[in-house]
């Protein structure tokens, strides 16, 4: 499998899907072309480009198309994540990435979890009939009941004995005997009711929420915002253990590439436009595994 090995393939996916083998990637991260966004290529060649549908509907089926060639190459046990934004046409937002979603349940995808990722330093816009979008989706899908998770590796800071706590009394509840209401939504809870407080919370920190804020990503040599690191940080830590392949079928810039080979993991990508397979394939290669984590500490 070296011809694979940290490789960015040239072509349409439903076309060179089979290079890949069967059950052979851990997880797929991936952030497809947005609907009616942009052109990366003005290259006839390159004309059934993922997002240059004429129509919704068209955009949605070329989505699920490519997800059900790729489908066989994911583990059993392994996860897709899809990261999608919306588009607005004729002053009305479309819904996109949940049509996505739910097409992709019927064909079979499990959906897990959506999750909102929150740009913080998202671009001002002059709208001024409606909010500013300062947020996208991301899917988080199974193919099976039992996949791989890892939630110890992606944890977050405890914050209910912090300053930014909201509970009433705060920090004065910890390792108190009966400190916490009986019919609250801790009713039951003997650890905390007993003063056991150092039972109740994970020593590693709380679950992942589903808002992730974490700003957008750059990279010089491309005229437009890729998603960023640490997005892809959060998902290949949960979802691959080191050595484990990782796919991304829209690899673009290789940011997916770049991060999976900063943490010992392997990478497939496929990418549809020459410019963009050279540049990815590029950046991979100058990447070397680095044992820092980007994630903030607990």
């Amino acid at each position: 499998m070296d011809k694979l090995l940290n490789q960015v393939l040239l072509g349409d996916i439903r076309e060179i899907y089979n290079q890949i083998p069967d059950q052979f990637v851990q997880s797929i991260i991936t952030s497809p072309p947005y609907f009616g966004h942009r052109k990366y290529s003005d290259v006839d060649a390159y004309q059934n480009e993922i997002g240059r549908e004429q129509t919704l509907d068209e955009y949605i089926n070329n989505l699920v198309s490519c997800f059900k060639f790729i489908k066989p190459k994911l583990k059993d046990s392994g996860l897709l994540w899809l990261n999608l934004g919306d588009t607005y046409r004729n002053k009305e937002l479309l819904g996109i990435p949940w049509r996505v979603a739910f097409a992709l349940q019927d064909t079979g995808w499990i959906l897990r979890s959506d999750i909102i990722w929150k740009k913080t330093n998202a671009m001002p816009s002059s709208v001024k009939n409606r909010p500013t979008t300062d947020h996208e989706y991301i899917f988080l899908f199974s193919k099976t009941a039992n996949y791989y998770y890892d939630a110890d590796s992606i944890r977050e800071p405890h914050v209910t004995f912090t300053e930014k706590s909201k509970m009433k009394g705060g920090r004065n509840h910890f390792g108190k005997k009966n400190s916490t209401p009986e019919n609250g939504k801790n009713a039951g809870n003997q650890n905390l009711h007993d003063g056991r407080w150092d039972q109740a919370f994970h020593p590693k920190g709380r679950n992942k929420r589903t808002v992730w804020e974490i700003s957008l990503g750059k990279f010089r040599d491309v005229h437009f915002a890729v998603y960023p690191e640490k997005l892809v940080e959060t998902c290949l830590l949960a979802s691959t253990k080191a050595n484990d392949f990782v796919l991304d079928p829209f690899t673009g810039s290789g940011t997916t590439g770049v991060v999976a080979k900063k943490h010992d993991r392997n990478f497939i990508g496929i990418e549809l436009v020459k410019k963009y397979q050279v540049m990815a394939q590029k950046r991979i290669d100058e990447t070397t595994f680095q044992e820092t984590i980007f994630l903030t500490p607990v």
